[in-house]
């Protein structure tokens, strides 16, 4: 009975210990940003790609964007504006490796940063 327990116990130690190696963190969440070479209404453009690299789907995906302005329209299902904040694709999920891309035309460009997400499936 004694062995039970101890294996009992030793599994639930390495569920927990499996679990936080899955957890995601901000740094999960790669955000690039390059000049297309086209310009709109005499901005430059510029083509952001927001990568999710942890082994996790995560959701509720925000970014900062302080001040953030275009004069290209951005399809609304990909980036809303929130005050200081953008939700990424609506909250929706975003699985693990999966990126989502869209572009916007302003000078300078903006310095876009997650700012928190929801991390789940793992």
């Amino acid at each position: 009975m004694t062995g039970l327990v101890k294996a009992f116990v030793a599994t639930l130690l390495l569920c927990l210990a499996t679990e936080g190696l899955c957890a995601c963190s901000l740094n999960n969440i790669n955000i690039g940003t390059v000049r297309s070479g086209r310009q709109i209404s005499g901005k430059p453009e510029w083509n952001v790609t927001v990568v999710n690299n942890c082994q996790c789907a995560q959701s509720q995906i925000k970014l900062s964007c302080m001040g953030f302005q275009t004069v290209e329209n951005i399809d609304p299902s990909i980036l809303v504006k929130q005050g200081d904040a953008c939700l990424l694709i609506n909250g929706n999920s975003l699985e693990k490796s999966a990126s989502v891309k869209f572009s916007y035309a302003w000078d300078p460009p903006f310095l876009l940063l997650p700012l928190g997400s929801v991390s789940h499936g793992c």
